[in-house]
């Protein structure tokens, strides 16, 4: 019986968040266009588990480039108003729209001018018709079985507050590099701030053999710097082909006598590369889709500065 409730907790839930997307209109598009226009901060307030969701939309706000703080309603009444200043804007959640103290907030925040979005589950309350945009997050019932606990409700209003903070993301044309600058800590920050220049072999760490070498020099090229691979030069210096250890292999399987052979006509020619400066994970989603463990290194103007290992990104958390 357990699963059959839990189950019938997602499906009322899935429903509460499905219901949502007919309902999104002009006013949305407006809250969108009253956040992006704010230039204070946007302060987020509702109490008890609304409070709770509200606490979880100001910090996906400010981590997209929003900056914006959760104000508790009681804490606010009681001395905390202070954290209110013109230019900002506010959102109010409040299922019913007649929690007392998030609406005690509102002649305050009104005589400082700020702009009100209100997600509500009711059109017709107080906080409704005092708002400057109105959000409805209104469900046809709670996944609580009495009907008492929020679930449902607060579910729809939390993804409304996603809805927002991504529309207004992309509404703000922030790009990766933008999103890492509030990211910095932990395996999302290392994902988005390591580039490849951090991680990758460079300097007499690069093996390199020239295109006239033999198989012999190669191989003990590749030995001597632990990558399994070495870049081809030509006689400029440029990038012409690379040899890896699979390379070797697939020529003593045809049973070709490689002693002979000179690097120029083992190697393989057209490598993957990768800027210096990209984004070490977009190292890794280049060797998963060509089932490579290497990448060959290039700057501005194509020449080879480095080559960058999957063990490299292994070990620096980036995998």
């Amino acid at each position: 019986m357990s699963v059959e409730h839990g189950k019938r907790v997602l499906e009322i839930e899935a429903r509460a968040i499905a219901n949502l997307i007919d309902r999104l209109d002009h006013r949305f598009s407006q809250a969108v266009d009253v956040l992006f226009a704010c230039t204070g901060k946007v302060v987020v307030s509702g109490m008890g588990k609304s409070g709770l969701i509200g606490q979880k939309i100001a910090a996906t706000l400010a981590s997209t480039g929003t900056p914006a703080f959760f104000l508790h309603p009681a804490e606010g009444i009681h001395g905390d108003l202070g954290m209110l200043a013109r230019h900002d804007t506010m959102i109010a959640l409040s299922n019913s729209g007649e929690t007392e103290e998030v609406l005690k907030l509102l002649p305050f925040v009104k005589r400082l001018n700020i702009p009100v979005i209100a997600l509500t589950g009711k059109a017709l309350s107080t906080l409704a018709k005092n708002c400057d945009v109105l959000l409805d997050v209104s469900v046809s019932e709670e996944a609580c079985p009495m009907g008492l606990a929020p679930t449902a409700s607060t579910t729809a209003t939390l993804a409304m507050g996603d809805a927002l903070a991504i529309a207004l993301l992309q509404k703000r044309g922030l790009s990766e590099e933008d999103f890492a600058q509030f990211h910095p800590g932990g395996t999302l920050g290392r994902r988005l701030l390591l580039r490849v220049k951090d991680l990758m072999h460079h300097g007499p760490a690069i093996p390199r053999v020239a295109q006239t070498a033999t198989v012999h020099e190669s191989i003990l090229e590749m030995t001597s710097k632990h990558l399994g691979m070495t870049t081809v030069l030509d006689q400029t210096g440029h990038l012409v082909g690379v040899i890896t250890d699979g390379d070797l292999r697939r020529c003593l399987e045809k049973g070709l006598d490689i002693s002979t052979m000179r690097a120029d006509t083992l190697m393989s020619r057209s490598p993957r590369t990768i800027s210096h400066d990209a984004l070490a994970a977009r190292a890794v989603q280049v060797m998963e889709e060509f089932s490579i463990t290497s990448l060959v290194v290039l700057d501005g103007h194509d020449s080879v500065v480095g080559v960058l290992h999957l063990h490299d990104l292994l070990k620096s958390g980036i995998v």
